[in-house]
């Protein structure tokens, strides 16, 4: 499976490429903004493509053309104004979107954040963020794509466990990165995520199992 993935340069999206160059099952295809950065995937074996979430929807659907899969876990980062926020968390992902549907992509798992869906739970200091994510989710929901929306919770570098807790969450918890990482990939096998959207937190219980309980 050719799995292609937006924002793979970014702190999930590289345990991502990691995990699908590790496995047997998997080919993935790292988007990324500049040739630096297509080489440095490149010498760790990677396939990588150049392409631009503030560029064409035309132009991500070539990118992504032949792919089986897409990931987005592409961000601005938490050191742009609501301007990038809104160009890269929201459009970004909805031209995605977009793309995977031109492209005849039909599996598509999106990385948003914790309790996007319900805005009563909005992180106050950082709401047009919670504003992006809560959109683009609708356009995924929205469209003919078979998705599956992860919703992490406060993000860590801590090594990850293997283990979560999955499903409508409200209570804040954190995860390591890299078993958001962890749980994408296995979503892309796990038929029982499919057009599930559910927070992901740590917890007691293996990913694989956990993704089969939500």
């Amino acid at each position: 499976m050719k799995v292609f993935v937006a924002g793979a340069n970014g702190q999930i999206g590289r345990h991502i490429m990691k995990l699908l160059k590790d496995s047997d099952d998997y080919t993935g295809i790292a988007m990324v903004r500049s040739k630096e950065q297509a080489e440095a995937f490149s010498e760790k074996g990677m396939e990588a493509v150049l392409a631009d979430l503030e560029g064409s929807v035309d132009e991500l659907a070539e990118a992504m053309k032949g792919c089986d899969a897409v990931v987005f876990t592409a961000g601005s980062g938490g050191h742009t104004g609501a301007d990038k926020t809104l160009l890269i968390d929201l459009d970004g992902a909805v031209k995605t979107v977009e793309a995977a549907e031109l492209a005849n992509v039909n599996r598509f798992i999106m990385v948003s954040a914790f309790q996007a869906n319900n805005r009563e739970n909005w992180n106050e200091k950082i709401k047009h963020y919670y504003a992006a994510k809560h959109y683009a989710d609708k356009a995924l929901l929205q469209s003919g794509l078979t998705y599956t929306i992860v919703r992490p919770g406060g993000l860590v570098n801590e090594p990850g466990t293997g283990k979560v807790s999955a499903g409508e969450k409200t209570e804040r918890d954190i995860i390591p990165r890299e078993d958001v990482a962890k749980a994408v990939v296995a979503c892309l096998k796990e038929e029982h995520t499919h057009n599930k959207s559910f927070d992901l937190v740590s917890g007691d219980t293996p990913i694989e199992e956990a993704l089969k309980r939500i």
